[in-house]
């Protein structure tokens, strides 16, 4: 007959305050996303008369906020411009992190330390906003999405993460592979990148979630409205509070009611642009703390 075994005292009142200190994170955490939700499909005109904590849709239940922003052109196609941007940037940066993280993890590598120290150094010193513009602009990346991809397709950081998880593989692997006639590109691509499968679902998680949120140097770079990504246009429509107006394609409606309907439609597409992402997470989740931990073993 088993017994289960009590903890003392100071251990209960331990677990007791960690299991508080949780829950009141996660209510804190979630809370902002229920209030968001919750506003969206509230009825306009009561939302803005409402202050304080919002515990449920306030009058009568609408989704026309969401109707409004799946229509609008300018949305849907900045949602796509951003998807290209996600997709395509993702799949460039781990691919150039991979090539330079590989290199710089190979023994006796000529000038690998002073390459990897002025790789290091830019983690602290950059050149500044307006030096990086004309390095940009020169290139000819001026109004194109591929200036919010080509130029920013390395970060320093997921490269050194990439480069010690590299590291931590057993030289016999490389070894054995070389001697079965293996080239680098080989042991990079079939035997490195597959054992450290975990490290790479965290690095696109990294990359994927920077892309998605990038605004500023789109809002830099991009002069065509089409070719703007979503967080750009989020960002226009929480500043300017008549956005909802020009989104549903003007009509007869006072500025009371559209201010109203303003309201809503922020809400709904600050939901509209952050469920994707978080979709995402769940299933990198199990890699997560995994892959950190790996390339964090040594450096």
């Amino acid at each position: 007959m088993s017994r289960k075994i009590k903890g003392s005292l100071g251990e209960r009142i331990f677990d007791f305050s960690n299991i508080s200190i949780m829950f009141i994170a996660v209510i804190l955490t979630l809370y902002p996303m229920v209030y968001i939700l919750f506003a969206s499909i509230s009825e306009g005109s009561q939302l803005m008369m409402h202050t304080g904590l919002l515990f449920w849709p306030v009058g009568e239940i609408s989704f026309a906020a969401y109707n409004i922003v799946i229509t609008s052109q300018l949305i849907m196609g900045s949602l796509a411009n951003t998807l290209f941007v996600v997709i395509v940037g993702t799949a460039v940066s781990l691919g150039m992190t991979c090539l330079g993280a590989y290199f710089l993890s190979r023994k006796n590598v000529l000038l690998g330390g002073p390459i990897m120290f002025f790789i290091v150094f830019t983690m602290f010193f950059r050149g500044g906003l307006v030096p990086e513009f004309l390095l940009i602009r020169n290139l000819g990346f001026i109004n194109s999405l591929w200036g919010l991809i080509i130029p920013f397709s390395i970060n320093t950081f997921n490269m050194i993460i990439l480069r010690t998880a590299f590291k931590a593989i057993p030289d016999s692997m490389e070894e054995s592979a070389k001697l079965d006639g293996a080239n680098h590109w080989t042991i990079m691509v079939r035997i490195m990148i597959p054992m450290i499968k975990s490290t790479i679902a965290v690095i696109v998680l990294y990359y994927a979630v920077e892309k998605w949120n990038a605004w500023f140097w789109a809002s830099i770079l991009i002069r065509d409205r089409s070719k703007l990504p979503m967080q750009v246009v989020l960002r226009e429509i929480l500043i300017e509070s008549s956005s909802a107006g020009d989104l549903g394609g003007g009509g007869g409606a006072d500025s009371d009611s559209e201010l109203a309907v303003a309201q809503t439609v922020k809400y709904a597409a600050i939901i509209f642009a952050t469920v994707p992402i978080l979709f995402v997470y769940p299933y990198l989740q199990k890699y997560f703390v995994k892959g950190v931990m790996i390339g964090a073993i040594k450096g």
